[in-house]
């Protein structure tokens, strides 16, 4: 199903974004790989099991101007992607009332523009093909709303209604999409999470160190793609939140109250 396939990963040097180069790697699939840090995407495609088939972008996804000429120059590479996955984004470990908005603003534009922006330049050349299929990585907490994550949370929110709507227009003319919400997921997300004044957190969370690896979540994305499934949700008991907030929402509120954030 992958293979020769045209994949374009955001946040590939780490996480789940490196975690699915490598599988999809071992499937022959073409892969994208970008992020800031071209050294980064080096190591990631030197590991990849076929880095031929590996080509580097390097990516501020901060910045419109360079997400554009990026996508410019990889249409002009490869003519059309068949799957892009919108992964690279910030967290967040800090309080609403504490937190500048240019830190709102930066995690907004990171998690949920960047996404949108390359969207939106590759949505006309998979249309012309008729098929094309855009994997949102959004969180748990795009589906309700938790301590020191406000930011975070909103942006992973505003990535459903668009994701959602990107499918309810274009699924007719073989546009896929599929939202993945993971839970905790062992990577070093909290560490680059942004604080207060936009500083990164530097602390490993203790319940990221309990979550389920990265390349389990991974290959139940992959399974998710191959099954087209249009939201999936991948962790351990903490997708219980989920839940709960649908159906007993009066529990989700009482567990939530009791976080004590740090």
């Amino acid at each position: 199903m992958f293979k020769e396939k045209v994949i374009w990963i955001t946040g590939a040097s780490s996480g789940i974004g490196e975690a699915l180069a490598y599988e999809w790697s071992k499937l022959w699939a073409h892969l994208i790989l970008s992020t800031r840090r071209k050294d980064e995407l080096e190591r990631v495609k030197a590991t990849c099991a076929r880095s031929e088939q590996c080509t580097i972008a390097p990516l501020d996804l901060s910045r419109q101007e360079d997400i554009e000429a990026m996508a410019e120059q990889i249409l002009q590479q490869f003519g059309s992607i068949d799957i892009l996955v919108n992964n690279g984004g910030i967290s967040q470990r800090s309080l609403v009332i504490e937190t500048d908005v240019a830190v709102d603003r930066r995690i907004m534009e990171v998690d949920y523009f960047s996404g949108v922006i390359l969207t939106k330049k590759l949505l006309p050349s998979m249309v012309a093909k008729g098929s094309g299929h855009i994997i949102a990585i959004s969180s748990i907490v795009g589906m309700f709303g938790f301590p020191l994550r406000s930011a975070y949370s909103a942006a992973k929110h505003a990535m459903h209604g668009f994701y959602e709507s990107v499918w309810a227009e274009l699924h007719t003319q073989g546009i896929r999409v599929t939202v993945v919400c993971p839970g905790r997921i062992l990577t070093n997300v909290s560490l680059h999470a942004l604080t207060k004044d936009g500083t990164p957190h530097g602390e490993m969370d203790h319940a990221q160190t309990n979550g389920i690896t990265a390349e389990t979540c991974a290959r139940k994305i992959i399974k998710a793609v191959r099954k087209n499934k249009k939201e999936i949700y991948i962790g351990k008991i903490d997708l219980m939140m989920i839940y709960f907030k649908r159906y007993i929402p009066w529990l989700y509120y009482r567990l939530v109250s009791k976080v004590k954030p740090k």
